[in-house]
């Protein structure tokens, strides 16, 4: 391999491994503000207690976010300097702002929440926990502005060999950010409510198992059920703007979309493919072929999903490919952004192949429906067994559906990114910047590869302490807490309240 294959491999490798976390983060540190508000209105402890219980895993989880997330911008530098020189004016902004406003913002509140339960009335209390899901949102905000630049570069023109940033604004009004933000805040409290219904609906599973009840019975019932509703909630927030980001990336990204359908020829009423396999080669000319082996459809579908139109046409990878060679990148209505107008005469001379890999974009756009739809139907099926008091059963597959559970919104948002980053290949700009070219020009593939065993051998030591505090912490019981009572001593000292 060489050091653009290696450099890609180490970030998708480090990427991944930080967006495990992010969805949680996201979603966990709202449903954490909520149930403190819940004890807050009620003066039921129980709230009190299942709100410690679950901000413990929200600040291992978060620890661990943040620990993994430096890595990403340590690597722009190192292994993609090229890129950096390139779209540095433009990907630095909101990048800079997130660290400046965002993470900030997060941190001292988290601070302020953690040491200020003694010190603070309980509504500023709980004021400061709405301030750092604020700041996690925040903070999804301005990744995903910079990353949707990278979709369809919008606000910038090409000046000194270089992009540079001519309308902050356009960054947030980009049509990919617009569909793309609403899906990954859902994506997150999907992610958080699996996480109530898992551990909650477990521990009702592991006293129906030992023929016990549970001294918590009734307040993990009522946890359960609420992060039921969350997930079903979020996952309706997720397939609306999914169903948008499809009909987004059917205009600016038609051979993401046809790459990620499997779809070759264009096609009028096309369908959608359940399962396929395709295969994909370069001819003599250095241009991809794809040819499809198997595929099983359902007819009509991917035309409604890109166009609200069951009998619309959808275009194939054979003609993209062909429109690209002959005119270079255009969106659907033969448009491009002012940036990739201006760099369209630098791409003659590159001889781009414009398609990704195929299977690669296919089965991610699968896995992230199948993983998140498991998801939602697990919700549906505590609500059901919970109604008028009921639990669990004691058996091993709702033990094992509800263990797992937690884990299938991390995977489909996971399966998600890789989609969005693959499925954007060959370009780390659309229609502007190849991904070959972003690749440090003074960086080998031995130092790469000694760097990404380095990472390698860190992250798999953060892992298993990171999954061991977890799964010790969800097997505990409920914490036993006492009303805090606010100490307005000027002298008297903080303290940690785990």
């Amino acid at each position: 391999m060489d050091a653009q294959v290696l450099a890609r491999w180490q970030f998708g490798i480090t990427t991944v491994y930080h967006f495990f976390f992010v969805p949680v983060t996201l979603g966990t540190a709202w449903i954490v503000a909520i149930l403190e508000t819940r004890w807050r209105r009620t003066g039921d402890i129980q709230w009190l207690r299942m709100t410690k219980f679950f901000a413990k895993l929200f600040l291992i989880n978060f620890a661990a976010g943040v620990a993994t997330g430096i890595v990403q911008e340590f690597q722009f530098g190192m292994n993609w300097s090229e890129y950096s020189r390139f779209v540095g004016d433009v990907f630095g902004v909101p990048l800079a702002l997130e660290a400046l406003i965002a993470f900030f913002f997060e941190s001292t509140f988290i601070g302020l929440w953690i040491f200020g339960w003694d010190k603070l009335g309980p509504r500023t209390h709980n004021l400061m926990m709405y301030f750092v899901a604020l700041g996690s949102t925040l903070s999804a905000a301005f990744i995903l502005a910079a990353n949707c630049f990278m979709q369809n570069p919008v606000g910038a023109t090409y000046n000194n060999g270089r992009a540079e940033l001519i309308d902050f604004g356009e960054l947030f009004t980009n049509p990919f950010f617009l569909v793309t933000f609403p899906h990954q805040i859902g994506a997150g409290l999907m992610a958080g409510g699996s996480l109530l219904v898992g551990i909650a609906g477990w521990k009702l599973a592991q006293a129906a198992k030992e023929s016990t009840d549970h001294p918590d019975a009734d307040v993990l019932r009522r946890t359960a059920r609420m992060g039921a509703w969350t997930l079903l909630a979020a996952t309706l927030v997720v397939f609306g703007s999914g169903h948008a980001q499809a009909q987004v990336e059917a205009e600016f990204q038609p051979m993401k979309l046809a790459a990620s359908e499997g779809l070759i020829e264009t096609t009028n009423a096309a369908g959608f493919s359940i399962v396929g396999i395709f295969t994909q080669q370069r001819n003599a000319e250095g241009i991809t072929e794809v040819h499809e082996v198997f595929s099983w459809e359902v007819p009509y579908v991917l035309s409604f999903l890109a166009f609200n139109d069951p009998n619309a046409e959808v275009k194939g990878i054979a003609d993209l490919t062909n429109e690209y060679l002959t005119s270079g990148y255009q969106n659907v209505n033969g448009e491009t952004t002012r940036l990739q107008k201006e760099f369209v005469s630098e791409l003659d001379t590159l001889g781009v192949d414009p398609v990704p890999n195929v299977m690669m974009s296919y089965y991610s756009f699968r896995l992230m429906i199948g993983l998140g739809s498991l998801a939602a139907l697990g919700g549906l099926a505590m609500l059901w067994v919970t109604r008028k008091g009921g639990a669990p059963k004691a058996n091993k597959v709702w033990r094992i559906g509800l263990g797992v559970l937690p884990f299938l919104p991390v995977l489909g948002n996971s399966f998600g990114w890789i989609l969005t980053e693959m499925g954007r290949q060959p370009w780390v700009v659309y229609g502007v910047l190849p991904t070959w070219m972003a690749v440090s020009p003074n960086v080998s593939a031995g130092e790469v590869l000694a760097s990404m065993a380095a990472f390698g051998l860190v992250y798999g030591i953060i892992a298993v302490i990171v999954l061991k505090l977890f799964f010790v912490h969800a097997a505990k019981d409920l914490p036993e807490v006492t009303e805090p009572t606010l100490d307005k001593h000027p002298d008297a000292p903080i303290s940690f309240a785990y």
